[in-house]
């Protein structure tokens, strides 16, 4: 045995339907839920529009979820997204897919999302500002990729505990709001100027769309996932179901605690509707502040979870660095592509305009995700396809899914039409050269091997 096998181990199945929903939904609810009531108040314009936008955005999601279910069933390991795409025979595609998300997208979430952990802790500690922010958003990263190298065991209870946790105070919120809030502002007319009838439903819908993606996280890891074609299509459909709950109780207690207009005007809308708690009162902005470090802490332990396990699938393909299929030989964790995450993680923790590069590659990632679902086509017609569990329904649900993304991909581009063709741009650019370059290494080695 030579020294290479010796040290080599494997990712095993160890991620239960807990664990699993718990990376799905830690995922979906991310700091975005503490703007998104104010986006799509603003986009309905009005308590009953708004309401119902949350509900049909969340209804619309359903279809792209239970796709992911079929997919997963079909080819249980992990990679997500790459692994769909090159079963599609689409390499090219599935390669930019993982090149983008490496280079532009997954350790940048990271980096963002550690500076708003530190950020709202500075809340607490005013005299935490400038480069000691940086400091701790750098620990904030070794902790969850030390967390996450240790143990896939570990890392998922922990998960399941930050998730439960973040959940329960907004569930709370619901329910204590219901004795509070004023049902006659449910019935408010709209605020002026806003669209109204059809129009002011499709705009809410298309602002609710990125609060409800995320679920594919637990998708990254369907290879060490127990009994997937079971597993998957319970944690996806139960996802969307949970969210759809806290969505539509959130909007429907916030209309009715907020007056539509001030909603809409507002940036911390949840903060707003907490202060309108009398038990919480003033207090609301403490509270906020805690349950946005609950929030993203959450969803910074299921990224740094989730995300290495696409460059481990493109390495395991030869379509990435060799390094990045390591496994680590006791702790059964995709050692290197963690500790590789978490180093470009920190680098761009100390560089600025981060959010800027994830604006950039918004428009990239719907067309990535849109492609995902015309996959469908190509994976039903071939006779080798065999899920452990089928999509009901499954061309007008793949219809839907593109659809769904393909407003959101309009309206992006309308937005941002600049950005978006320069991503598309640097993404050609770069991403093609390299992918010829791993192509021309396989070839290399195939050709050796014979």
């Amino acid at each position: 045995m030579s020294n290479t096998e010796k040290k080599q181990g494997e990712l095993k199945r160890k991620l239960g339907v807990g664990a699993a929903l718990a990376i799905a939904v830690g995922t979906t609810v991310g700091s975005g839920i503490f703007t998104s009531l104010a986006e799509v108040a603003g986009a309905s314009g009005s308590a009953a529009m708004m309401i119902a936008s949350f509900i049909i955005g969340g209804l619309i999601m359903i279809p792209q979820n239970m796709l992911y279910a079929e997919l997963s069933s079909a080819y249980p390991e992990d990679g997500g997204q790459f692994t769909w795409l090159r079963e599609a025979n689409w390499r090219p595609i599935a390669f930019l897919n993982g090149w983008l998300a490496f280079w532009a997208t997954d350790p940048c979430t990271c980096s963002v999302m550690s500076l708003s952990i530190a950020s709202y802790v500075a809340f607490f500690i005013p005299s935490l500002q400038g480069f000691p922010i940086k400091i701790m958003a750098v620990c904030i990263i070794l902790a969850f990729t030390y967390l996450h190298y240790r143990s896939v065991e570990a890392g998922a209870k922990f998960q399941e505990l930050i998730t439960s946790l973040k959940m329960l105070p907004f569930f709370l919120l619901i329910i204590v709001g219901l004795f509070f809030m004023n049902g006659s502002q449910l019935a408010e007319p709209a605020i002026v100027g806003a669209p109204v009838g059809i129009a002011a439903l499709l705009a809410g819908v298309s602002a609710t769309t990125w609060s409800y993606d995320g679920a594919i996280g637990a998708c990254y890891m369907t290879g060490e996932v127990k009994d997937p074609s079971k597993t998957m299509p319970k944690v996806m459909i139960g996802c969307i179901a949970i969210v759809i709950l806290l969505y539509g109780g959130l909007s429907t207690i916030a209309a009715g605690l907020i007056p539509i207009g001030e909603l809409a005007a507002t940036d911390t809308p949840i903060a707003l509707a907490f202060s309108e708690i009398p038990m919480i009162g003033k207090a609301a902005g403490i509270v906020t502040a805690l349950l946005a470090i609950l929030v993203i802490t959450g969803s910074m332990s299921g990224a740094t979870m989730y995300q290495p396990r696409l460059e481990y699938a493109m390495a395991k393909d030869g379509l990435w660095y060799s390094r990045f299929a390591e496994v680590h030989p006791e702790y059964n964790t995709p050692s290197f592509a963690l500790g590789a995450q978490a180093v470009y993680a920190i680098l761009l923790v100390f560089l600025s305009g981060i959010n800027d590069l994830l604006g950039y590659f918004t428009v990239i990632c719907l067309v990535k995700n849109m492609l995902v679902f015309c996959t469908m086509f190509v994976h039903r017609s071939k006779a080798s396809y065999n899920p452990g569990w089928k999509c009901p329904a499954w061309k007008i649900m793949t219809i839907i899914a593109i659809f769904a993304n393909g407003i959101l991909l309009v309206s992006t581009f309308l937005w941002a039409p600049g950005a978006s063709l320069i991503a598309g741009v640097v993404a050609l650019i770069t991403g093609l050269p390299a992918y010829y370059y791993f192509e021309h290494k396989n070839k290399k080695k195939q050709a050796q091997a014979r």
